[in-house]
């Protein structure tokens, strides 16, 4: 085995990619198979001297946003972002270790907030951390998320869900939107020395690049307690969902709610979850009060 995987993967995809595939012009002689490494670099927004170092292994260290560009330069599928994230992360000698003196995020609900989700049951409603961790929900909510792929990982996350889950894009018709928020919360609702938010974001910035990187360093955009979003489901059609977030601040947690914004997505969520119909009040998108 070579021990510089990193820089032999970077090569390998580098000579794979043709210019038409990047974008870039073809011309009539080319004596180098796939980019040059001078028009790697400059899609990446990095220098030939920096990407050498990288190819030669003479540089193993670089950064997320390193990672992420060059990803996006090369059109790499994410099982391939997720790769060469692990052979940087190898090369490095390892995952960083969280700081000891960082608080413990929390993996579990508590049993009176577990206790509360059997009371909302069959409403669609779920606990999570403050990175996205799905931690408890009931089972109208498995009947919501379960069809969209949201719940497929051993431990399911929704913003890994949201920029990495090729489903995500046409499960959500306000895609863009919903990034937005979902990021401004991260963003704005966490120290960003947090070392579990470092760990997530350095992820992310590498299996989705700029489509998360944009919105991560942009502290323009700010979360909306009450969210909506337009899914489109497999079993129950369109459907229009506000979105009430409740925060647990001891635990670092949040209880999030569905609930419908229009009489057509209530008759549908009544048919998908078991609900009674007329037992859950549609809510207008205009109502206040």
């Amino acid at each position: 085995m070579s021990d510089n995987e990193l820089g032999t993967f970077l090569r390998t995809w580098r000579e794979a990619v043709t210019p038409a595939e990047a974008g870039l012009p073809t011309g009539p002689r080319r004596r180098t198979p796939g980019l040059r490494r001078a028009e790697l670099a400059t899609l990446a927004g990095v220098s030939v001297e920096y990407l050498t170092r990288l190819e030669q292994g003479r540089d193993r260290n670089p950064s997320a946003q390193v990672l992420g560009a060059l990803a996006d330069a090369l059109n790499l599928s994410l099982t391939d972002r997720m790769l060469l994230r692990r052979l940087t992360k190898e090369a490095d000698g390892g995952d960083p270790l969280v700081c000891a003196a960082a608080p413990s995020l929390s993996r579990a609900a508590r049993p009176t907030v577990r206790a509360v989700l059997d009371r909302l049951e069959p409403a669609p409603a779920l606990v999570i951390n403050w990175i996205g961790d799905v931690l408890a929900h009931t089972a109208g909510y498995e009947r919501l998320a379960r069809p969209l792929g949201m719940l497929d990982d051993e431990r399911p996350n929704l913003l890994r869900y949201l920029f990495t889950d090729e489903r995500a894009r046409s499960t959500y018709r306000d895609w863009d939107r919903v990034a937005d928020d979902v990021v401004a919360r991260l963003r704005h609702g966490v120290l960003l020395r947090d070392p579990y938010l470092a760990e997530l974001a350095d992820e992310l910035t590498v299996t989705a690049g700029a489509a998360f990187t944009d919105r991560f360093a942009d502290l323009t955009v700010t979360p909306r307690r009450t969210g909506s979003q337009h899914i489109e489901h497999p079993e129950a059609g369109s459907l229009r969902l506000l979105q009430e977030t409740l925060a647990l601040s001891d635990e670092g947690q949040r209880l999030v709610i569905h609930l419908p914004a229009d009489d057509a997505t209530a008759a549908a969520l009544d048919r998908l979850i078991g609900r009674r119909p007329g037992a859950l009040r549609a809510v207008a998108m205009g109502e206040t009060g």
